[in-house]
C-alpha cells in the first residue's frame, strides 16, 4: 500500500513538472522597444515615445499571456512624449498603467538593447513617439536585431512614426528591407498637421517609399495598419491597437 501511495505521488509530481515546463516552453515572448532620445530637434520642446502607442499594445498583450520585456538604447527610463499625457489622448490602458506600480517599475528598468539576443523571443514590437527618428533610425544595434528577428522569419512590428527604424535595415541580399513589402507609418500630411514636418529629420512616408516599400495609408488619424508576412505596421496612434491584434494573431 505505501509503494503504491508512493510510486502515485512520484507520478503526480512527475506530472506538475513536465506540465510547468511545458508551460514556460509554451509562453510567448514580446520584446518591445522604445527611444531613448527626448529632444525634438531644435525646437526646445521635448519628444519620446507616445504613450498610446505603448500602453494600449502592452495591455492587450500581458492580458492574453505574453511575456514583456522593454528595451531602450540607454537602458533605464525612457523619454514620454509629454504631449501624449494630454487627456485628449488617453485610453483606458493609459490610464490603467498610470496607476499600474508593476508596469511602472518595468517601464523604469528597461533594459539596454545591446543586451538582447534575438533567439530569447518570438517578436519584437516598436511604439512611435519622434524620438525614435533621431535615436533609433541610427542605431546599430536596433537595426542589427531587426534584421535577426526578419530573418528568422519572426515578427516585427512597427506604429506611427517607428517605421522609420527601418531606414536603415537590410535584407540579406543588401537590398532595402522594406524593398517590395506592403507597409504603412505616419503620413505627410500628419505630420504638417503636427506643425513638425520642418523639425523632423525625415519624413516616414517619403523614407519608406525611397526604400522600395508599397506605401499605402488610410484617411489621417483614423486606425489602419497592414501585415505583409511577418512584418506589421501602422499608420497613426490610432493604429496601435490593429497591430497589437495581428501581432498576437501572429504569436498564436
Amino acid at each position: 500500500m505505501k509503494i503504491t501511495k508512493i510510486i502515485l505521488a512520484i507520478t503526480l509530481f512527475t506530472s506538475i513538472v513536465t506540465t510547468s515546463k511545458v508551460s514556460a516552453q509554451t509562453v510567448k515572448k514580446v520584446l518591445i522597444v522604445l527611444t531613448s532620445h527626448e529632444d525634438l530637434g531644435n525646437t526646445g520642446k521635448k519628444t519620446g515615445f507616445w504613450l498610446e502607442e505603448f500602453a494600449d499594445p502592452y495591455y492587450l498583450l500581458m492580458d492574453n499571456g505574453i511575456a514583456i520585456t522593454l528595451a531602450s538604447p540607454k537602458g533605464g527610463r525612457p523619454p514620454m512624449d509629454p504631449s501624449s499625457a494630454a487627456e485628449n489622448y488617453q485610453t483606458k490602458s493609459t490610464k490603467r498603467l498610470t496607476n499600474d506600480d508593476i508596469a511602472q517599475e518595468q517601464l523604469s528598468n528597461t533594459v539596454k538593447l545591446e543586451t538582447i539576443n534575438v533567439d530569447d523571443y518570438d517578436a519584437i514590437y516598436y511604439p512611435g513617439g519622434h524620438g525614435p527618428l533621431w535615436d533609433l533610425a541610427e542605431d546599430k544595434t536596433s537595426i542589427a536585431l531587426i534584421e535577426g528577428f526578419y530573418n528568422a522569419n519572426k515578427t516585427i512590428a512597427f506604429v506611427c512614426h517607428a517605421p522609420a527604424v527601418l531606414k536603415n535595415t537590410k535584407k540579406k541580399d543588401g537590398t532595402p528591407l522594406v524593398k517590395g513589402l506592403n507597409v504603412t507609418g505616419f503620413t505627410n500630411s500628419e505630420e504638417t498637421a503636427s506643425g513638425l514636418i520642418k523639425v523632423v529629420p525625415f519624413l516616414v512616408e517619403d523614407m519608406l517609399i525611397k526604400n522600395g516599400g508599397i506605401y499605402s495609408k488610410g484617411t489621417d488619424w483614423l486606425a489602419y495598419a497592414i501585415e505583409d508576412g511577418n512584418i506589421i505596421t501602422g499608420q497613426n496612434p490610432a493604429s496601435a491597437i490593429l497591430v497589437a491584434e495581428k501581432l498576437l494573431s501572429q504569436l498564436k
